[in-house]
C-alpha cells in the first residue's frame, strides 16, 4: 500500500501561484497512475487532474486547463501540480491520490493541504 503526505498549501492573492507536492512511500512509485483533486467548503471532492504512471497521457478538468500543470518524478516518488492564475474559487483543501489502474478509481489518498486565494 502507498502512503501520500502533500505539502506547498498556502495563502496567495488572486492571480499568484502556488506548486503543490505529493510524496509517496511503501510502493514501488511508478506502479501508480497519480491525481489531485480538491474540496471546497460545502462542496464534495471534484476532480483536478490526473497522470499516468509514465507521464505519457494528462487529464484535466475544464475548469483548470491552462491554468494548472500536473506533473510528476518518479526518480523522487513525487507527483506535482503548478497552479498559475489562481483566483478565488479555487480556493479548497487539495488532495493528492493514486491508482494502480488507469484512469481510476482512485483507491489511495492524502491528508490534503489547504489553498486560499484572497481576493
Amino acid at each position: 500500500q502507498v502512503q501520500l503526505v502533500e505539502s506547498g498549501g498556502g495563502l496567495v492573492q488572486a492571480g499568484g501561484s502556488l506548486r503543490l507536492s505529493c510524496v509517496a512511500s511503501g510502493r514501488t512509485f511508478s506502479d501508480y497512475a497519480m491525481g489531485w483533486f480538491r474540496q471546497a467548503p460545502g462542496k464534495e471532492r471534484e476532480f483536478v487532474a490526473r497522470i499516468t504512471m509514465n507521464g505519457g497521457v494528462i487529464w484535466y478538468t475544464s475548469f483548470v486547463k491552462g491554468r494548472f500543470t500536473i506533473s510528476r518524478d518518479n526518480a523522487k516518488n513525487t507527483v506535482y501540480l503548478q497552479m498559475n492564475s489562481l483566483s478565488p474559487e479555487d480556493t479548497a483543501v487539495y488532495y493528492c491520490a493514486a491508482t494502480l489502474s488507469w484512469p481510476g478509481p482512485f483507491r489511495y489518498w492524502g491528508q490534503g493541504t489547504q489553498v486560499t486565494v484572497s481576493s
